[in-house]
């Protein structure tokens, strides 16, 4: 008998091929055994995916500073983690298309036009997943110049926001489709505390991370939250501009309306 997998030759009685470590399967597909081994696969706490997720919302250093020292099979690799994000995001951004109409879009009650608004709407979803990569290079320019104790470069800060951001979306992903589905005219207010829990999560991360403590860390994460909502409202600025160059609208329909 040889390994479906390495083609190793093995003994009848293994259960896993000693070349590679695949299991050894002995019996036909059935609905059980096809369920027993998708919930092992991916429902056990020895999951990579699942020791990633529960490591990240309570040892998020384990798993950060493990991959950027080296430890590349425990979790699951940033790049991937970040795939998934932006994978079930996707979920999102259907649910909220088909909704959009009960969706109140003047969160911040500025007045404007209804049109520039869902445009400007329209635009954020169809690139709902660049506008979320684009996030990363700007909290890592923002730790850049707020926390230097910890000698990163710039790769390696983009890795620890990734990580970040993945799971800040995996954990906003439940809130916004019970929302969208039972009290979509609630989603747009729903944003401003998404954000907020983006804000209060990026400190946790950091304070693991950059091990400081009392004022040295607090005066550190206020010029950390102050550089990156610059950069957030530079970004949201650039998106405007595109907006008015390449749609109908203007920068007038943007104004509050008497």
């Amino acid at each position: 008998m040889n390994c479906k997998n390495c083609k190793n030759s093995l003994e009848t009685n293994f259960s896993f091929c000693p070349n590679c470590g695949a299991k050894v399967i002995h019996n036909r597909l059935t609905l059980k055994n096809l369920g027993t081994d998708f919930f092992a696969r991916y429902f056990n706490l020895e999951n990579t995916l699942i020791k990633t997720i529960l490591h990240l919302f309570y040892q998020p250093q384990l798993v950060i500073e493990g991959y950027i020292n080296g430890t590349r099979k425990k979790y699951l690799n940033p790049v991937s983690y970040l795939g998934l994000g932006i994978t079930l995001s996707g979920l999102i951004v259907i649910l909220i298309k088909k909704y959009s109409s009960k969706i109140d879009l003047n969160i911040i009650n500025s007045g404007g036009k209804s049109a520039a608004m869902t445009t400007m709407f329209d635009f954020t979803m169809d690139y709902q997943a660049i506008i979320t990569i684009m996030l990363i290079p700007l909290m890592a320019i923002a730790s850049w110049l707020s926390f230097q104790n910890k000698n990163y470069n710039f790769t390696e800060r983009q890795i620890v926001f990734m990580y970040t951001i993945t799971q800040y979306t995996l954990v906003s992903i439940i809130p916004s489709v019970v929302i969208l589905l039972f009290a979509p005219e609630l989603y747009g207010t729903s944003t401003l505390y998404f954000l907020a829990f983006l804000y209060l999560y990026s400190a946790f991360v950091i304070k693991k991370i950059s091990n400081l403590n009392g004022v040295n860390y607090w005066a550190r994460l206020f010029l950390f939250f102050v550089i990156f909502t610059i950069l957030y409202l530079c970004l949201s600025t650039l998106i405007l501009i595109l907006l008015v160059v390449f749609s109908d609208i203007s920068i007038q329909d943007f104004a509050p309306q008497n």
